[in-house]
């Protein structure tokens, strides 16, 4: 029998669909539409434990020095003011922020140029001495900055580094660099091999490979390691306590004991100042939430 003559199915042939059961394509959207009360429930939950901390800090930041620790701390403010943030602006804070963000930028500077390749050498390389290197590497997770602050505070005293921003800096990143490789590690193996074999293929040398395949297909995992560090700059206390002394090098951290005399503690412009300098950071952590999610999601290579 030829194609020709083959019988063509009719509407009979079709196989009829079930009455009160829908298609699955209907189903999946029905599923995906149904809210989980359980979840808004939870979600519900935590950001009332976020938001209400973060409400009062800004409530007494706006309340004056004498009102400060009277009455009710959830309730708004009946005289509101902005003589603390103008105290804060007018006590060197511009100085502050400005050594903040030096110091964050290099932190981060340094980290992804080092970090990067790192963790591209210890994926691609399949020796047994890059793997005891990485290894190896990894057991700067396992050491306490606490524990080598009087070895980090001689070798900066030889270097001849005390009381400057490289005092921090180098520390910083230094203590930055163990987990930043872990992730970008686990970000560049989800990487697919065959992509790289193409590459290969076509002549790509290996820096090729990492410039415009690795890296591209790394974003989330970057973006993990930018906040993260960042964070460990912008957050960090010890070593600007340790290996910094004058106003120079001073940075946001040591700026508040500014509101912290002998005899009390400014409240309202202590946390006008931790308002203040917690802004920059939410910025770049607003820029980079998504990639940042992916990452953590171990999607964010993808």
């Amino acid at each position: 029998m030829s194609h020709d003559t083959l019988p063509r199915p009719t509407t009979a042939d079709k196989r009829p669909e079930q009455p009160g059961r829908r298609p699955a394509g209907r189903r999946r959207k029905h599923w995906t539409r149904r809210a989980n009360p359980l979840a808004g429930l939870g979600s519900a939950v935590w950001l009332t434990i976020v938001i209400i901390p973060i409400y009062a800090m800004l409530s007494a930041s706006l309340t004056s020095q004498d009102k400060a620790l009277t009455g009710n701390p959830l309730k708004p403010p009946t005289d509101p003011t902005l003589d603390n943030y103008n105290t804060v602006l007018n006590s060197g804070f511009w100085h502050l922020l400005s050594n903040t963000v030096i110091v964050a930028v290099a932190v981060v500077a340094i980290v992804l140029g080092l970090s990067i390749p790192l963790a591209y050498v210890a994926v691609r390389t399949r020796d047994r001495w890059s793997g005891l290197a990485f290894r190896l590497f990894l057991l700067g997770v396992a050491i306490p900055a606490q524990a080598v602050v009087v070895p980090l505070y001689l070798l900066i005293a030889k270097l001849d580094l005390y009381d400057s921003l490289l005092a921090v800096i180098l520390p910083t990143a230094a203590f930055a660099m163990p987990v930043s490789v872990l992730v970008l590690v686990g970000t560049l193996r989800d990487v697919s091999e065959d992509l790289y074999e193409a590459m290969a293929l076509d002549g790509a040398s290996p820096q090729r490979m990492l410039f415009q395949l690795a890296i591209p297909l790394a974003k989330g995992g970057i973006s993990t390691v930018v906040i993260f560090s960042a964070l460990q700059a912008w957050n960090g206390f010890l070593f600007p306590l340790i290996f910094t002394q004058s106003d120079g090098p001073r940075v946001l951290t040591l700026g508040l004991f500014n509101y912290v005399s002998q005899f009390g503690v400014n409240i309202p412009a202590l946390l006008a100042s931790v308002v203040l300098s917690g802004i920059p950071i939410f910025a770049v952590y607003l820029v980079a939430r998504r990639a940042l999610i992916g990452g953590l999601m171990g999607v964010g290579g993808k």
